[in-house]
């Protein structure tokens, strides 16, 4: 069975001093999670990442880290992998499209929290341990 390939990123940025995290809510499933997609023809995982971030959510991003990738089976049982970044929101704003229908920018608890998914918060915890956020 062919394995999907997908990549994405834990958005970010500070407000007030304090790390907010993007997270997203796809209307076709109704869930919250971060920002990913599949990769298009001879793309590399990274670039999937940054062009699936400005797609869904309407901003361009400073890369980080690459965090943990996520490995599951997908609702049509295919195994998939998604890989993630760490990528700081510089640029842009959202806009209702075809995928998400609603954004929230949220500290790391409360995102955690609203997250629908497990292997998301693997990824949430990975971010956090990475120090991504941290100046300098």
């Amino acid at each position: 069975m062919t394995l999907v390939r997908a990549a994405g990123g834990v958005v970010w940025r500070r407000q007030g001093g304090a790390v907010q995290i993007l997270v997203v809510h796809r209307p076709k499933y109704d869930d919250w999670s971060l920002p990913k997609g599949k990769l298009d023809r001879d793309e590399t995982f990274l670039q999937a990442a940054l062009r699936e971030v400005r797609e869904e959510t309407g901003f361009t991003c400073e890369v980080g880290s690459e965090l943990v990738s996520s490995h599951y089976t997908d609702g049509k049982g295919r195994p998939k992998v998604v890989r993630y970044w760490a990528m700081q929101a510089i640029d842009g704003s959202f806009a209702v499209n075809d995928e998400v229908d609603e954004i929230r920018w949220l500290e790391v608890d409360p995102a955690s929290e609203l997250m629908t998914y497990q292997r998301d918060l693997r990824v949430l915890e990975a971010f956090v341990r990475s120090g991504a956020t941290d100046p300098g």
